[in-house]
């Protein structure tokens, strides 16, 4: 990571790679560490990466590690705009709406950790930087 990052806001995926202790993941979270970025995810990505498999313990040692940002009635109407802005609908975006969402507006430069560059690139635009996994 050689360019300098304010924010870095975690999809399910990366957030389930974390908790997995996926090497990859790893090295990329100590180097948004070395910039003092911080680490953010959507209180709703929580309910996407419980199931009967998780490492409860180190599902809440990953949390204590990041801010975890409440979806809001006002978060929530501007997801659906950004849905709406990219000619999406449905449930199967609305988690990654409110996750974009919460990218925009955090401090910049904002990136993504997300295995979803497509439909997140459609949500965000290049206002934020998209990490792939």
């Amino acid at each position: 990571m050689n360019h300098r990052i304010e924010t870095v806001v975690l999809d399910s995926e990366g957030l389930s790679a974390w908790i997995a202790r996926d090497r990859t993941v790893l090295a990329m979270i100590r180097s948004f560490h070395s910039m003092a970025a911080d680490l953010v995810i959507c209180a709703n990505t929580i309910v996407e990466v419980m199931h009967a498999r998780v490492n409860t313990a180190r599902l809440n040692w990953v949390l204590s590690q990041v801010k975890v940002e409440a979806v809001t009635e006002q978060a929530a109407r501007a997801a659906a705009g950004l849905l709406e802005e990219a000619g999406l609908h449905g449930h199967k975006y609305a988690i990654d709406a409110t996750v974009a969402e919460l990218a925009l507006r955090r401090p910049g430069p904002v990136a993504v950790l997300t295995s979803d560059i497509d439909d997140m690139a459609k949500l965000c635009g290049s206002h934020v930087r998209l990490i792939a996994l």
